[in-house]
């Protein structure tokens, strides 16, 4: 009985222990070095130090719970205080029974029991100790909510990553797929190579993108797959080009975060342009990583270009991913579109 009632107090049992014998120790001297009579103060303090368990457990777990924090003060001192006087009258009673007749030493002058000031110093120090526990639970329970909240702020970050991950693989598969559509409908003989590539990158998406972070160079290289991907279903008419400044070894970014730019470069860079023409490039300086791809480009003389799911799911995992300490600036101009990508190296 008593372990289930423990356990629902969500502090470990052990801590009571720990504090109920600390609170008897300090009270033992406390009251010793008063009267300097360590016996009685011992005889007292054992049947003071039982009474306050029940009357504060029952104060912090009943009363506050079921009155207080539905804001019924009225009902909560109609059971409070007589809880104390009740208190009051079994303390003093038992030390007169079973310590001794003067069951009131420590005071000064000729104090007698069973007064005013009696009720009052003894139901003083019930409130004391009842408050005491009352502010060390509430401190307990605010980090332990602090850190449940935490907790599942991380899983809802992770479920809503996760979920835009899944969508920008069947978003590339669909893009991918068309256009491979396009060169069987031509007979076009790069169709079996369109089919090799994409075989190669499916086992970078399938694998890859699993962990929360890969490395630079493996991003890059599936790039690279990717733009050999486009020149097959554009031939001559794709001029890339990918450089790379600094040390990229050591560097990890999240999988698939660069693709949808690349991507949006052949979706508005192809229309009604001879050549398509891609640049990117990797930096690396100060912890801070630079992407930056720019496109020739038609800027639309009446709308704004549009962007496709990839690119809000980008922006959206940015901001999951890094906050306000990320920097991404998209520019349509009249014969260039560009993006520029500022990252933080830091570990998490």
């Amino acid at each position: 009985m008593f372990r289930k009632l423990f356990s629902e107090f969500r502090i470990p049992l052990r801590y009571h222990l720990l504090f109920w014998l600390i609170y008897f120790v300090f009270n033992f001297f406390r009251f010793a070095s008063i009267n300097n009579d360590y016996w009685y103060s011992l005889k007292s303090n054992l049947i003071e130090f039982p009474l306050n368990i029940v009357i504060t457990y029952f104060t912090i777990y009943y009363l506050i719970p079921r009155f207080i924090l539905k804001k019924k003060y009225l009902q909560f001192f109609l059971l409070f205080i007589p809880s104390l006087l009740l208190f009051y009258l079994i303390r003093t009673g038992l030390n007169y029974i079973l310590v001794s007749e003067n069951i009131w030493p420590e005071a000064q002058g000729n104090q007698e029991p069973f007064t005013v000031i009696h009720v009052v110093e003894l139901v003083i120090g019930a409130i004391y100790v009842i408050a005491l526990v009352s502010a060390i639970k509430l401190t307990y329970d605010w980090a332990n909510e602090k850190k449940r909240n935490e907790d599942l702020q991380r899983v809802q970050l992770q479920t809503e990553l996760n979920f835009l991950k899944s969508q920008i693989q069947p978003h590339f598969f669909f893009n991918t797929l068309n256009n491979l559509y396009a060169l069987v409908i031509k007979q076009s003989p790069n169709a079996a190579n369109v089919v090799m590539k994409l075989s190669e990158i499916m086992q970078y998406v399938l694998y890859e993108v699993k962990e929360p972070k890969i490395s630079l160079l493996k991003s890059i290289n599936y790039l690279y797959s990717y733009l050999e991907l486009e020149k097959l279903r554009y031939g001559d008419r794709v001029k890339s080009e990918i450089s790379i400044d600094g040390d990229i070894d050591e560097v990890e970014v999240p999988p698939l975060l660069f693709l949808p730019f690349i991507e949006n470069c052949f979706k508005h860079g192809a229309r009604n342009q001879e050549d398509i023409n891609v640049l990117i490039s990797f930096a690396v300086q100060d912890n801070f990583l630079y992407f930056t791809v720019t496109n020739n480009y038609v800027k639309p003389v009446e709308a704004k270009p549009k962007h496709g799911i990839g690119i809000e799911n980008v922006k959206r995992r940015l901001q999951l991913l890094y906050g306000s300490e990320y920097s991404l600036k998209i520019r349509a101009k009249v014969n260039e579109y560009s993006v520029n990508l500022k990252l933080p190296l830091h570990e998490d």
